[in-house]
């Protein structure tokens, strides 16, 4: 099976050479969301606003894959501080169930646009 190029409107559209996500088979490579407002196109102000909008983000390009985040096998959080590594286990585990998928979590000097947290995800569907 080829890959096929998953996008909805729902979420911020690419700002670069990339796809929202790409499946491949059962399994869906969603690209790292940041805090953009998909209707604005604008950074949300602030950490709990921003790790929010990633998840919805993030929940939508499931959604438009046909699966949700509880298909989600594997996440890697990228933060700009790892002093929101807190924050980020309260917001998300409002947005997921277990079993849990995996997850990395890394500091990192930046981000585009200047998030303070951009997450991506492989879902596996089937």
């Amino acid at each position: 099976m080829g890959r096929k190029v998953i996008s909805t409107n729902a979420a911020p559209q690419a700002i670069g050479t990339y796809s929202q996500a790409v499946r491949c088979g059962d399994t869906v490579y969603l690209s790292g969301q940041i805090g953009l407002d998909p209707a604005t196109m604008q950074m949300v102000e602030g950490i709990d606003t921003q790790i929010r909008r990633v998840f919805d983000n993030l929940k939508a390009v499931t959604a438009a894959a046909g699966g949700s985040l509880d298909d989600c096998a594997k996440v890697n959080v990228y933060l700009t501080d790892l002093g929101h590594f807190a924050k980020v286990n309260e917001i998300m585990a409002t947005y997921f169930r277990e079993p849990y998928p995996a997850r990395a979590a890394i500091g990192v000097a930046s981000l585009p646009r200047n998030a303070l947290v951009e997450i991506d995800a492989v879902m596996h569907l089937g």
